[in-house]
């Protein structure tokens, strides 16, 4: 009986796919990188705001946190998939300057946009791993397509946030 291990002979697992692969598992780093900021930024902005406008968008946050760490968990676990080693904590280097708390724990709208402005952020950065999986490796690309869904409808939500202060002259548009 032969005990060697036959690498796969197609798709991003093969031998001949090992440089894609590669770059793909820095694609998916920098995507895991992006939830877990997300997920700090969302609890500072989940716990700082005051006011009687800031417990809708405190629920939201809460929510997201949860759907946020569970899309770092999928990227963490496609890269482990795909022969990658998740980075730690000294690896990172933070980047979501508009998520910092706002000078005024009233100012609402800071956060709404530091929320649309992260998950735009998250949209672009995703489309590029669609496209860059497309025709390459499909479990990767039908991960991030759901992700992808789920970000869209952050940002969709927030905008609808947004629309009403501006409605309400509560932010200049």
């Amino acid at each position: 009986m032969n005990s060697s291990i036959r690498s796969s002979s197609q798709g991003i697992l093969s031998d001949d796919s090992a440089d894609k692969r590669q770059e793909l598992v820095e694609l998916l780093k920098k995507a895991y990188f992006m939830e877990i900021e997300t997920v700090m930024s969302y609890i500072t902005n989940s716990v700082n705001p005051d006011g009687v406008r800031a417990q809708e968008i405190i629920e939201s946050l809460e929510e997201d946190i949860v759907e946020e760490l569970s899309h770092a968990r999928q990227f963490a676990a496609r890269i482990k998939e795909l022969y990658g080693v998740v980075p730690g904590s000294m690896d990172f280097t933070p980047e979501q300057s508009y998520l910092q708390p706002p000078e005024h724990q009233t100012d609402i709208v800071h956060v709404v946009k530091g929320v649309i402005e992260a998950e735009t952020g998250a949209i672009e950065h995703y489309n590029r791993i669609i496209e860059f999986t497309e025709g390459v490796d499909p479990v990767t690309n039908d991960m991030v397509i759901a992700i992808l869904r789920d970000e869209e409808g952050h940002r969709r939500l927030f905008e609808g946030y947004l629309r009403e202060y501006e409605a309400e002259g509560l932010s200049p548009r």
